[in-house]
């Protein structure tokens, strides 16, 4: 099970983290529900799932993307879970070559028709975002780590505003 450190400096789940923020999105009035795409409100919140196993990316994931607005679920990585209403996936990729294609084909199978971002410490930076890796992989775009928040954030605007 994922862990982070809260303010308090207590381990706590990221299942537990994210539980109490849909306490707090309830308790202010904010809709965190899945949304359908074709009738989204623009006040509606996008979902991103996010497939990673190390808990300092996670961490990191969830404070860029939660600031910019969207709504943050996790995955286990290479788990696949059809229970989480996906508008984009974003999800570490191991082995980008090896077993890493099957855990993007399992994804896929489980999100079928959500694009996906894939993070990698064996992408090379200035790797072409839609090229060649990415075809290979089948996903939209690829990302290096470490990641860059402006590159991440400009990715799935770009991503997100395609598929409105």
């Amino acid at each position: 099970m994922p862990w982070v450190r809260l303010a308090s400096s207590r381990p706590v789940s990221i299942e537990t983290r994210l539980r109490r923020a849909d306490t707090i999105a309830q308790r202010t009035g904010r809709t965190l529900r899945a949304v359908d795409p074709r009738h989204r409100q623009s006040t509606d919140p996008w979902n991103i799932v996010i497939y990673e196993d190390d808990h300092q990316t996670c961490t990191l994931l969830q404070e860029w993307l939660s600031e910019a607005g969207y709504h943050i679920r996790f995955g286990a990585p290479c788990e696949a879970n059809r229970d989480l209403p996906a508008d984009l996936v974003v999800m570490s990729v191991c082995l980008p070559k090896q077993a890493g294609a099957n855990c993007v084909r399992d994804i896929q199978a489980a999100h079928p028709g959500t694009p996906l971002i894939a993070i990698s410490g064996h992408f090379r930076p200035g790797l072409a975002a839609s090229g060649a890796a990415a075809q290979a992989l089948g996903v939209r775009q690829v990302l290096a780590k470490p990641l860059i928040r402006g590159e991440l954030l400009g990715a799935v605007r770009a991503i997100l505003n395609a598929s409105a």
